[in-house]
């Protein structure tokens, strides 16, 4: 099994190549405009109770739908391709990071903020200097959640031409070849475990003060 992985690697070298670079891509993409959306939601739900329940909710009841059930209902709307599968997957990764930003803003201490007032700190510079410092742990928790469930199910992409490695894993399933599953699954789980790794050293970087 190992020497027909390589090989086929060997072989397919350049469509193997660009598969990863197009399923980096696509979660790359999907994860930032998931932070674009996420990120504000999650300050808003911090300073506002009936905005969290709102909102809190409504992305629960859209991540409780399968990926693929999302896939499917995006093609009327958008077609085939990259797009769909984009927006798809960003329903997906919009709720782990809206929650876990609310919960780090919502930690903030109210004596720190107290405490950064009195020293003369306008809104803008205390949320700057001192309460996204507090709350970054919590708020890359959240994307790190979040791109790894995007790269897992980026895979299914492929469905609908969004390529990535998605597209290896099920031409293998067609054609019964185990060395492509092979190449498929363990390319995404490599990426899964590199994508952890990243943001497992961006929280302790992060929390470094807390070991000082």
């Amino acid at each position: 099994m190992y020497a027909s992985v390589l090989e086929y690697i060997r072989q397919n070298a350049d469509e193997y190549a660009m598969s990863v670079l197009q399923h980096i891509r696509l979660s790359a993409a999907v994860v930032a405009l998931a932070f674009l959306i996420g990120f504000p939601l999650g300050f808003v739900c911090s300073r506002s109770a009936r905005a969290n329940r709102i909102l809190t909710e409504f992305f629960g009841l859209l991540r409780i739908v399968p990926s693929l059930a999302l896939l499917v209902v995006c093609i009327p709307v958008l077609g085939v391709g990259v797009l769909p599968a984009a927006a798809a997957l960003t329903v997906l990764a919009v709720p782990p990071i809206l929650i876990n930003t609310a919960a780090g803003f919502a930690s903030v201490p109210g004596p720190v903020r107290e405490t950064a007032a009195g020293m003369g700190m306008s809104p803008f510079m205390a949320f700057r200097r001192v309460e996204l410092p507090l709350a970054a742990p919590m708020t890359l928790t959240g994307v790190r959640t979040a791109t790894v469930e995007v790269i897992a199910s980026a895979t299914l992409a492929a469905y609908i031409g969004g390529g990535g490695l998605g597209t290896i894993i099920f031409t293998g399933l067609g054609l019964y070849r185990t060395d492509m599953l092979v190449v498929g699954g363990g390319s995404v789980a490599l990426l899964s475990l590199l994508a952890d790794l990243l943001f497992f050293l961006a929280e302790r970087t992060a929390t470094r003060y807390r070991r000082a």
